[in-house]
């Protein structure tokens, strides 16, 4: 049997790498009351306000119904609001509250300046390369749930 080489396996490096990254990062926000989801989804609204919630949990990465929880302790924080679509009262639309973009307005330097840290040493083309690499395994891995139902699993 061949030998497996963990150092080298994709999904343990980007597990290293997200959770080194999660856990300095969460203790930055924890001074601010926030934690890693809350600012996901602060980012993710910054980026393009008012999301459905569906949406808003494929950009974040959270359970749906993870999402509606966080939902429920962001808005009691006042950071974000949920209403109903003006074209559509079947649809509910999120955003942020004016203390939630000041909020991530606040947390966007702390941000960057991890990602900076992760990226010292890398070329411009380099980093850029790698994000746009991330995104295509990101992608690839989409197909993964469409062919779930017939991926057959080794015996």
């Amino acid at each position: 049997m061949p030998m497996f080489d963990l150092a080298s396996y994709l999904p343990y490096l980007v597990n290293r790498v997200g959770a080194r990254l999660a856990e300095a990062f969460s203790g930055e926000l924890a001074d601010l009351r926030i934690t890693l989801p809350m600012w996901r989804v602060m980012a993710a609204l910054c980026q393009k306000a008012g999301q459905r919630v569906g949406e808003l949990a494929e950009v974040t990465s959270i359970e749906v119904s993870t999402l509606s929880r966080l939902l429920r302790a962001m808005e009691r924080k006042e950071l974000v609001r949920r209403a109903r679509s003006l074209e559509d009262a079947r649809t509910v639309l999120v955003e942020l509250t004016d203390a939630g973009v000041a909020m991530t307005d606040r947390i966007v330097p702390r941000a960057r300046l991890y990602q900076d840290l992760a990226l010292s040493g890398f070329t411009s083309a380099e980093s850029d390369s790698l994000k746009a690499m991330l995104v295509r395994v990101h992608g690839n891995l989409g197909a993964l749930a469409a062919q779930r139902s017939g991926f057959e699993r080794p015996a």
